[in-house]
């Protein structure tokens, strides 16, 4: 249905076996993942008409996947997704120092993290893939040893759920997410831009950032800002404001704070809304944040099956906890120790507008 072939996605890096797994619910419908990445290169997903489409970024085969010029793309992000000040922090009265990759920051745990791995992976059911990583103490400067499960379900209501489990041998920090780029008018050459996309984000406040994408330490309110998406409207209507918070990130790249009742609630992050296809997605998660990323730096670069990716034709919803959270205390905590386990559960839900 996706056009992709597995014998396209193998090959082995670093003595261990590359694949494609493609997940089919009973509507006939399809996510296919390499397990380079725990990368999604597929959601195949109809429109108003019935017409089906990829609505994710990706490419269609592991050499593209592998040499990307989005790393990230539609990838797992792990260590520490999003940005640590200057690539260091304290723990444990130890500071830690992190590769630079972002500026004068570290960004996604890494040039090597989760995002450039072979995952284990075992397909449990047609609907199902696990993917599971041990990421061996002091990779990419991080304290411990973490073993983590990832579990990909494609369920029978159109839901992409991605479970996330970790535990640790030592204590350490962790910020599991996922870099999915989401176009849902499909994919094309080139592939329309989001201005017209409609959204929401169930958050009252947000966390502004500096020149360098680092949050300042305040938590301020959407209302009266061009991050005030608690009532439905188009992603571009303020996507170039003359505003110092959109000029930082060149768009939007941020932090949203996301209203929660309880801690590590699964609850209503976001919704968007395709006008022209009818296509929506909504976005709950257990996690406090959600990263608005509006694909601001692409470039028109090639990705699956032909098509392309201007600047800003895809959409990410990054659910994690906050960019440089061991640097502030205050921010809700990114400490793992032995003897806890690490838990989130995100869902993407695909739907129609007729």
């Amino acid at each position: 249905m996706c056009g992709l072939r597995r014998k396209d996605f193998r090959t082995t890096v670093n003595g261990k076996q590359t694949d494609l797994y493609i997940l089919r619910n009973s509507n006939g419908l399809e996510v296919a993942v390499t397990n380079y990445g725990g990368a999604i290169v597929a959601i195949m997903v109809p429109d108003k008409d019935g017409q089906l489409s990829n609505v994710i970024q990706g490419h269609d085969n592991i050499q593209d996947v592998i040499n990307s010029p989005e790393p990230y793309l539609s990838t797992l992000i792990g260590r520490y997704g999003n940005r640590i000040r200057q690539g260091r922090f304290t723990l444990g009265g130890k500071e830690y120092s992190l590769a630079i990759n972002n500026g004068p920051n570290a960004l996604h745990g890494g040039p090597t993290g989760y995002h450039a791995q072979v995952w284990d992976a075992i397909q449990m059911n047609e609907q199902t893939l696990a993917l599971s990583l041990l990421d061996p103490y002091g990779h990419e400067g991080f304290s411990g040893e973490v073993r983590i499960n990832v579990e990909y379900t494609w369920t029978d209501d159109n839901e992409l759920k991605i479970d996330y489990i970790a535990q640790t041998n030592k204590k350490t920090i962790i910020n599991l997410t996922h870099h999915a780029f989401f176009s849902l008018t499909g994919i094309g050459n080139p592939t329309p831009t989001i201005d017209n996309l409609l959204c929401e984000v169930n958050a009252d406040f947000y966390c502004p950032i500096d020149e360098t994408s680092i949050p300042t330490g305040e938590i301020l309110k959407v209302a009266g800002t061009p991050f005030d998406f608690r009532k439905e409207k188009p992603v571009g209507q303020d996507i170039d404001a003359d505003d110092e918070q959109i000029k930082n990130g060149a768009g939007y790249d941020h932090c949203w704070v996301l209203n929660k009742k309880e801690v590590g609630e699964l609850s209503f992050a976001a919704r968007i809304t395709e006008p022209d296809s009818g296509r929506t997605m909504e976005c709950w998660t257990t996690e406090p944040g959600v990263q608005i990323y509006t694909d601001n730096w692409a470039d028109g670069y090639k990705i699956q099956n032909g098509c392309t990716a201007p600047r800003r034709s895809a959409i990410c919803f990054e659910a994690q906890h906050f960019p440089d959270s061991p640097n502030r205390a205050y921010f809700p905590p990114v400490v793992l120790n032995p003897d806890e386990t690490y838990r989130q559960t995100t869902i993407y839900k695909f739907g129609v507008n007729k």
